[in-house]
């Protein structure tokens, strides 16, 4: 009754623990082209992004990671120029301590 069903990527919401970092990332929504960014916390499972890019709960977005091709993630919530989202696939856990390191 009145229940809603989850998607997979909120079923991934706070699955992992969150890293605390400053790193310049570009974003792009799909079809857009790239934009400069900050992530502010990551995990396997997600990111906080800060972007003055106008960003709606739900929809899909591309993030490249420095040294990596880009991802498919997906935003969960926005307050102001920030963005909770998730990715579409976990990072392996040798990608997020390379992005760690390079804070």
């Amino acid at each position: 009754m009145g229940a809603e069903r989850k998607s997979e990527y909120d079923r991934k919401a706070r699955a992992a623990e969150r890293r605390h970092v400053q790193i310049g990332v570009k974003v792009r929504r799909p079809g857009e082209t790239w934009f400069t960014s900050r992530i502010t916390d990551v995990s396997i499972t997600g990111f906080r992004l800060q972007s003055f890019m106008k960003l709606t709960v739900g929809s899909d977005l591309w993030v490249m990671l420095p040294g990596f091709e880009g991802r498919r993630a997906r935003v969960l919530w926005t307050r102001g120029p920030e963005s909770g989202c998730a990715f579409e696939r976990p990072l392996h856990p040798a990608i997020l301590d390379h992005i760690v390191r390079l804070n």
